[in-house]
C-alpha cells in the first residue's frame, strides 16, 4: 500500500477498513474524524472570572478525568479561529482558577448557548439565564443549575500550536442532593442524567445503560490458573 493520507484495505477477517495517514491529512478533515468517531464526550461547562470580573462561561469536550490522586483532571481550549486565546484561556492562565460544571438534559440547551461567540465584557451567564452560587476553595462561581461542579486550581498548563492544555487540580466538589447516596457514596444514576458530545450541535443521553457479566471471563483464568 502507497504512503497515502487516505487508503483502502481489508483486514483479517475481510472487513472493509479506511485509513488516514494523519501526517498527510489536513487539520480540519483530523477534527472532522476525531471528534466524530471519539464518542460520546463529557462536556466541561467551564467557569472563569474576567480581570473586569465579569463571569465567563463556555463549554469544552475535549475534556476528562485524568486521576484520582491527586483528583486531576485535563480540559483543551482551542484558540479563536480568528486567532488569539479564548476568553477562558486569558482567564485561567491569569488567575490559575476555574469550575468544570458537568452538564445534564435539563441545562443543555443552554449549554450550547454558551458556546456562542460573545464579547468579554458580556457574561454568558447572564445571557442564557443561568444563575450561579459561591465556589469554597476558587474564586470563579460555580453554575447553579448544575448537577455537579469541580473546583479546580491550574496543576500544569501545556501550549500547543492554537490549543491549550490545562491540567487542574479539584479542590472542591460539588454534587446537587440526591446524586450520591449519603451512606454508600455512590452515585444514584437514576437521580443523575448527565448528557455527552457527538459532534456539531449533537449530543447523547446516558439514560441507557447496560451491565457486562465478566463470569465467563473469570472462569477461563481459573482454567489457565490466572485467579
Amino acid at each position: 500500500m502507497t504512503r497515502r493520507h487516505f487508503a483502502t484495505a481489508f483486514g483479517k477477517q475481510g472487513f472493509r477498513d479506511m485509513d488516514w495517514d494523519f501526517e498527510q491529512t489536513s487539520a480540519a478533515l483530523r477534527y472532522k474524524l476525531l471528534v466524530g468517531l471519539v464518542v460520546p464526550r463529557p462536556i466541561a461547562l467551564i467557569t472563569s472570572i474576567s480581570e473586569s470580573g465579569v463571569v465567563n462561561a463556555a463549554p469544552f469536550s475535549f475534556f476528562n478525568v485524568l486521576g484520582d490522586d491527586p483528583p486531576i483532571l485535563i480540559v483543551s481550549v482551542e484558540d479563536r479561529d480568528s486567532g488569539g486565546p479564548k476568553d477562558t484561556t486569558r482567564n485561567i492562565v491569569r488567575t490559575g482558577e476555574f469550575v468544570v460544571n458537568l452538564v445534564d438534559e435539563a441545562i443543555v440547551s443552554q449549554m450550547h448557548g454558551c458556546s456562542e461567540d460573545y464579547p468579554p465584557e458580556v457574561s454568558e451567564v447572564d445571557m442564557v439565564g443561568f444563575t450561579t452560587a459561591p465556589s469554597r476553595a476558587v474564586a470563579p462561581p460555580r453554575i447553579a443549575q448544575a448537577p455537579v461542579a469541580l473546583e479546580c486550581k491550574l496543576h500544569t498548563k501545556l501550549d500547543m500550536p492554537g490549543r491549550h492544555l490545562f491540567i487542574g487540580q479539584v479542590a472542591w466538589l460539588h454534587a446537587r442532593e440526591g446524586i450520591v447516596d449519603p451512606q454508600t457514596q455512590r452515585v444514584r444514576f437514576d437521580n443523575y442524567q448527565p448528557v455527552g458530545r457527538m459532534f456539531a450541535n449533537r449530543y447523547v443521553r446516558t439514560g441507557d445503560q447496560f451491565e457486562v457479566d465478566s463470569n465467563s471471563y473469570n472462569e477461563r483464568r481459573k482454567a489457565l490458573g490466572k485467579i
